[in-house]
């Protein structure tokens, strides 16, 4: 059995996080790429190595380009390459293309991508394997008169679909055929876009119907497991906002005829690694339909780790290395039958849409953030963070949040206390309609099909913001700046915190120091003295470098001159004191609008007993660009004459070059 040692994710974000955490608890190397867009995302510093891909192409193309991700695995010394969901993850040309380099790809083989990732051909896959499906066409041709008539044939209402992908995206529901045409031409750039193929088909619809999903895994030796199913029911514009498992409509005879419907597929197929096998089940009649098979991880994948206690992913990565299920220490999957569900998990989908305003996705600096915690919550995000910069170039979502519980009355409370315990601000949420929809009564005695939300519109109702937090601190702020009218001309309470006292000289003429020496003996006095001295001879930064590092250079004069005449009197064995140069120089003028001379000649007066020391930049003096030499000069001379001692002249390569003309300027 072979063992990976280094696994690349070609993917961004939550689903990349959650790969590199499983390929770093299996003690993998892993790999992270990332478009130019996404050079601020979380996944690339979670990862050992992060590279750039596609310079030039966009931020979605980037993560498609199969000879750039094949790129980064060969100079990285990728022994394996995980592709997420979405993007390349049913792709079976980048599978092919792993194969070619050498490097495995985790995931199904591509030739059974190729049978079920395709929508059409899957369909025939099920009808071999004895598994009913709902009526449906080929792939559509161009010609728009031969759609109608194929249209037609099967009889409205129809869904249209992509044949390729998944998440939603070129599917539309057709009433009748005036719609067809101008439906068809909008899922086939919205397909293309998505996928890179814009190959359709058309279905039946089935109008009062339920959704719900079997997880299977195959390993490389022909056996399969089901890990039962997800209900996935709940959606909107064909996208899946609330995830549970297991159907809390189903007995235990309907689940077994589902997952073993779901096996059937697996079987046919020789299927390997981890899918999903999506069928509508009509609630009037609880008769079951073959959908799709989705030849990857799912973004609900977590439901049914929750109540299997098996990770998908490590289970992936497992496989692929060609362990066999059932053999402890080869794969994370046991035998079927020591597959026992514990539970009932649930899954909703944080996004940065706003409800209030048609579900447009927002963009921008979340300012604030606090995720939810506790027994039985569990969070999957990628830019869900404090100062984390949402991009309008992708998915909106921000975090994935499970909540397990005994039973399903139990998880949809655990989720509505979660879902309140968010704080999120900076962008627009979908909070507000997801604790709208887990509290809707539909919802809580799953009774509900596909056309819920369109079905229920008081589900957008939403209650007026109060704001409390934002209205008190601008009152607080308000009354601080203009007082109050009641308190107007009545005397200050007393306060009681004081502001700290600067510390008073303990005597009033300081005594001998390093610069009365300078003073008296000259220079080569001064260097005699140090080589002569054996201790160490210690320089006080605290009005330079220290508050640089720490402050952001932002002390002021004033807070350094209350401080000075204590160092002249208690410290007068300071080497030097650095108090000058560097960063302090722009910063005075430009933020803290002083005058930086006039500090150093303050502090001049008060500290006439030690020597005074700068930081000189080389031929950048104190600014960020090269100065001509005479300015340079001049500049040091004006330094000395206006108190500087000792000056301290630095060069961020320590190239002696670069810093011959200040270190002439000063001798």
């Amino acid at each position: 059995m072979k063992s990976f040692k280094k696994i690349l994710v070609a993917n961004r974000s939550e689903i990349a996080i959650r790969i590199l955490r499983a390929a770093n608890e299996l003690g993998k190397k892993t790999v992270a790429v990332y478009a130019l867009e996404d050079r601020l995302a979380l996944h690339r510093f979670k990862a050992d190595e992060a590279y750039q891909i596609g310079e030039g192409l966009g931020p979605v193309k980037a993560y498609l380009s199969i000879e750039e991700i094949i790129r980064v695995a060969l100079q990285s010394g990728a022994d394996a390459i995980h592709p997420g969901y979405g993007f390349l993850s049913e792709n079976p040309d980048f599978a092919d293309a792993c194969q070619e380099n050498g490097i495995a790809f985790i995931g199904p083989r591509a030739e059974t991508m190729r049978l079920l990732g395709d929508k059409v051909s899957a369909r025939q896959a099920a009808v071999a394997a004895g598994v009913p499906v709902v009526p449906a066409t080929d792939a559509l041709p161009d010609d728009d008169a031969e759609i109608e008539k194929l249209a037609n044939a099967i009889g409205f209402p129809l869904m249209l679909k992509a044949s390729w992908g998944g998440g939603g995206r070129g599917m539309r529901p057709i009433y009748k055929a005036s719609e067809l045409k101008d439906a068809v031409m909008a899922s086939r750039r919205e397909a293309a876009a998505a996928f890179g193929n814009d190959e359709l088909f058309l279905e039946k619809l089935v109008e009062r119907a339920r959704h719900v999903e079997v997880q299977i895994l195959g390993d490389k030796y022909g056996n399969a497991v089901h890990l039962f199913e997800r209900d996935c029911t709940v959606q909107r514009r064909n996208q899946k906002v609330v995830e549970r498992a297991p159907a809390p409509y189903l007995d235990d005879e309907q689940r077994a005829e589902l997952c073993e419907l779901g096996l059937k597929i697996a079987r046919h197929a020789n299927y390997e690694c981890a899918g999903t096998v999506e069928f509508l089940m009509d609630k009037d009649t609880g008769s079951y339909y073959f959908i799709e098979v989705n030849p990857r991880i799912q973004v609900e994948h977590t439901v049914t780790e929750e109540i299997t206690g098996i990770d998908l992913v490590k289970s992936q990565i497992t496989i692929a290395q060609g362990g066999r299920i059932g053999v402890a220490g080869e794969t994370c999957v046991p035998l079927q039958k020591d597959i026992a569900l514990n539970g009932h998990a649930l899954q909703c989908r944080i996004t940065t849409e706003d409800p209030r305003n048609n579900f447009i996705p927002d963009y921008g600096r979340i300012t604030a953030y606090r995720g939810a915690t506790g027994f039985g919550v569990r969070l999957d995000g990628g830019t869900a963070y404090s100062g984390a910069v949402i991009t309008r170039y992708y998915d909106s979502l921000l975090e994935k949040v499970t909540c397990w519980a005994p039973g399903p009355k139990e998880a949809i409370l655990r989720m509505d206390r979660a879902l309140r315990e968010f704080r999120i601000r900076g962008v627009a949420t979908n909070l507000a309609f997801v604790e709208n929809l887990i509290g809707h009564p539909v919802f809580q005695d799953a009774s509900y099909t596909t056309r819920f939300i369109d079905s229920h519109p008081e589900l957008f109702e939403f209650p007026v913001r109060r704001d409390r937090a934002t209205k008190l601190l601008r009152y607080v702020a308000d009354i601080t700046i203009n007082g109050h009218p009641e308190v107007a001309d009545r005397p200050k309470p007393p306060l009681w915190a004081t502001t700290p006292q600067s510390p008073r000289p303990s005597i009033k003429t300081p005594p001998s120091g390093s610069k009365t020496l300078l003073d008296t003996k000259g220079p080569k006095a001064v260097a005699d003295w140090m080589l002569s001295r054996k201790q160490v001879l210690v320089t006080d930064t605290t009005m330079r470098d220290a508050h640089q590092s720490l402050l952001a250079t932002r002390m002021r004069s004033f807070d350094m001159i209350q401080i000075a005449e204590s160092y002249a009197a208690d410290l007068p064995d300071l080497f030097s004191l650095e108090c000058w140069g560097g960063a302090t120089f722009d910063v005075s003028m430009r933020f803290l609008q002083e005058c930086p001379w006039e500090r150093l000649r303050r502090i001049r007066k008060r500290v006439p007993n030690i020597l005074l020391q700068m930081l000189l930049r080389g031929s950048n003096g104190v600014g960020y660009t090269n100065y001509p030499d005479n300015v340079v000069q001049e500049f040091t001379l004006q330094a000395a004459r206006s108190g500087i001692d000792l000056f301290r002249v630095f060069d961020s390569l320590n190239w002696v070059e670069n810093m011959r003309v200040a270190m002439d300027a000063v001798l």
